[in-house]
Parts: C-alpha cells; structure tokens; sequence
C-alpha cells in the first residue's frame, strides 16, 4: 500500500525547490517566449546547472557550439579576437540566453569568444537532447524561429547604430538602456564594445555626466 503522507513530505519540498531553480528561466519563456506547457516541462527537465567563476572561458572561437545556455546569474562578454586585439560585441547582464545561435542550429564553428566576468550560473542543454525535443515538441521549432527573427533584429540595429552614430551618441543610448551595462561592465571592455580608447571613453563620460 502506497503511502501518500510519506510521498507528500518529500515530494512537495523538492518540486518547490525545482520551481524555485527555474524561476528566472520560466519567467523567460513567460515573457518572451510563451511556449506550451507540456514542451516548457520536457525542456527544463534537459536543462543541467553549471557554475563558473569570474573569467572562465564560456565559448572560444572556431569550437563547436554545442550546448543551448542560458544566463541564470552573472554577467559574461561576447567579442572577437585577432592576433591584434579583442573587440567586444556584447554583454549579458540579464537572466538570457547566450548560446551562439547560427553556430548552434547550422552546426558550425563559432566566430565568438565568451568570457564570464563575474561568477556565473548557466543551465545547460546539449545539442542531442535539444534537437530530440524539438522532433517531438512543435513549441521548440517556435523557439527556435522566434530566437533568430530576435538575432536578426539585434544584428541589424547594432550594425546600423555603428555605422551611422558617433561614440559618444552610442555611449548616450547605453546610458539610457543600458544602464546596467555602465554599472556592472569595466569601463575598458566598454571602450572596446565602442571601438575607443578608455581614454576617450572617459572624456566622453566627462561631458555627458
């Protein structure tokens, strides 16, 4: 005979601290993505904790990208690298994710380097299960698109912004939305994300503050 008082006690306390684990990335897929339940539950059941401390190679150049992450706690940069220098791309300050997404879907060699500039927490999912969860789960095809259309909005404006604003304009769009970049990112790797010197960045902080 099954004991329901004994299942309660243990079974209750865990899924709580399940839901709890996922709640950055449940309120993700609320917000953004709104996919059906049953998939958003076969999905987090894939997903593994990684913990990384501050300057850990997430991702290098010319690898395989073959894990879907994503950004529960911590801040990491995007950028590439010549024999010359480092030019950051991006930053992820906010519970996301940061999976190279061409690389990912098209299987190849990523062009970017991610570096964790504070301690991290990721969720994982490698390439095999994700892609056994979409032939079974119609929302991960939705995912999926949905995610590219974002990366193409986002390479489009980014490439326009460079091309078309002077640093300090970018600088002024930072300070507006993402002031969080200003707080939590190093002035240097902002000056790179810019394409200045922090020397220049430093006189534009000058006149803006």
């Amino acid at each position: 005979m099954r004991d329901d008082s004994l299942i309660s006690i243990f079974t209750v306390p865990y899924l709580v601290c399940i839901m709890k684990k996922f709640t950055e990335l449940q309120l993700f897929f609320e917000t953004t993505y709104p996919l059906n339940q049953h998939g958003l539950d076969a999905l987090f059941a894939l997903f593994q904790q990684r913990n990384y401390p501050k300057g850990t190679m997430i991702l290098q150049a010319n690898e395989q990208e073959n894990q879907l992450r994503f950004l529960n706690h911590g801040v990491v940069r995007e950028y590439y690298a010549t024999m010359e220098k480092e030019t950051n791309i991006n930053f992820y300050t906010e519970p996301q994710f940061i999976t190279d997404l061409s690389a990912f879907n098209d299987d190849l060699r990523t062009k970017k380097n991610q570096e964790s500039l504070t301690d991290i927490e990721l969720f994982v999912i490698d390439k095999t299960s994700f892609r056994k969860l979409l032939e079974k789960y119609q929302c991960g095809k939705a995912f999926i698109s949905l995610s590219f259309q974002k990366l193409l909005k986002h390479k489009e404006v980014l490439e326009y912004n460079r091309m078309t604003k002077t640093a300090e304009e970018l600088y002024q769009e930072l300070f507006i939305y993402k002031p969080n970049w200003l707080q939590l990112i190093p002035q240097y790797h902002i000056a790179s994300y810019l394409n200045i010197t922090p020397e220049t960045l430093s006189r534009i902080r000058k006149r803006i503050s």
